[in-house]
């Protein structure tokens, strides 16, 4: 099984209304609401690829109930998140019909206390020896320290098992110095680490900070990958239109299943760019269009840049 952590797990509620106007009343004309926070995302896309997963993290409160119900009849996902006092956070995204533009509010998280903490190592540690591979993504919850991510990395390495870090900021940085298997940061989260803008450059310098490889993600443009078998830029095939929730997810998604598999990189980048351009096509937010992906699969592009990194 593929395992991905969620250590602020979260209930997204999608709202669509005709129009997004500052300072005004909306009338609702749709609403969604799913399990959420980034590695829950994943899960849901690595069991629709026919992968069984599980997902660990914290969930707590009547919200964090809401969570574990949605969770409870997804096919191929199994629950393993560890309960705590806090209750588990929500987020909004407000999709703009008339632009497909979407606004995204974010709620922090409940505190961790240290004895939740505890118990969340001690459940990780027995999944991670069940595991092929491991995510772990999002940002961190108040009262988790901000090397969270490089314990739980030196942990799976210890245990021999492949691990992606997805998350910002010094986390990311922590992180990296852990030497995780693959990193996927964004324009931003790479600007931060490295302090460059170019990306061939800086995903090189993501990857001298410790980790094995590093695709990065170009937004609409895809994936850049800088390996120890080569560098190779993967593109979609024209842009898309849509919204791009979710899309990030879909990509480590794609990368952590095609790694299972034993595909080579550029069937890893492949896979990553067709999935998360078929999520941005999709209509319902975070979800990915399996007419979309499949047609998309033979026509994303895949470029060597250099023999190698």
């Amino acid at each position: 099984m593929i395992l991905t952590v969620t250590l602020n797990t979260a209930l997204d509620l999608t709202y669509t209304v005709g129009a997004l106007v500052p300072r005004s009343s909306h009338r609702v004309t749709d609403v969604t609401e799913r399990p959420g926070g980034k590695g829950l995302n994943v899960a849901r896309v690595l069991a629709a690829l026919g992968h069984e997963t599980v997902v660990t993290g914290f969930a707590g409160g009547a919200t964090g109930e809401v969570v574990r119900g949605l969770l409870a009849p997804l096919p191929g996902v199994r629950d393993a998140l560890v309960p705590i006092a806090g209750a588990t956070r929500r987020t909004v995204a407000v999709v703009d019909a008339s632009t497909g533009d979407t606004t995204q509010l974010n709620e922090p998280g409940p505190v961790v206390a240290p004895a939740e903490w505890s118990a969340f190592l001690s459940t990780y540690d027995t999944l991670v020896g069940e595991a092929r591979a491991v995510a772990l993504c999002g940002s961190l919850p108040p009262g988790v320290r901000v090397g969270a991510y490089a314990e739980l990395i030196r942990r799976a390495r210890a245990a021999g098992v492949p691990v992606l870090l997805d998350t910002s900021g010094e986390p990311l940085r922590r992180g990296i110095a852990a030497r995780p298997d693959i990193v996927k940061p964004n324009a931003d989260e790479l600007a931060y680490l490295t302090g460059a803008r170019e990306p061939l450059p800086a995903t090189r310098d993501a990857r001298r900070r410790g980790a094995h490889a590093v695709a990065a993600s170009l937004g609409p443009d895809g994936l850049l990958a800088v390996t120890p078998d080569g560098t190779w830029r993967a593109a979609p095939p024209a842009p898309v239109k849509g919204n791009p929730t979710g899309a990030g997810d879909s990509a480590v998604a794609g990368l952590l299943s095609a790694l299972v598999e034993g595909e080579s990189w550029p069937e890893r980048l492949r896979r990553a760019v067709a999935l998360a351009t078929a999520t941005v096509r999709a209509p319902a937010a975070g979800e990915y269009d399996p007419r979309a992906y499949q047609e998309l699969l033979d026509r994303v592009t895949v470029t060597e840049l250099v023999a190698a990194a």
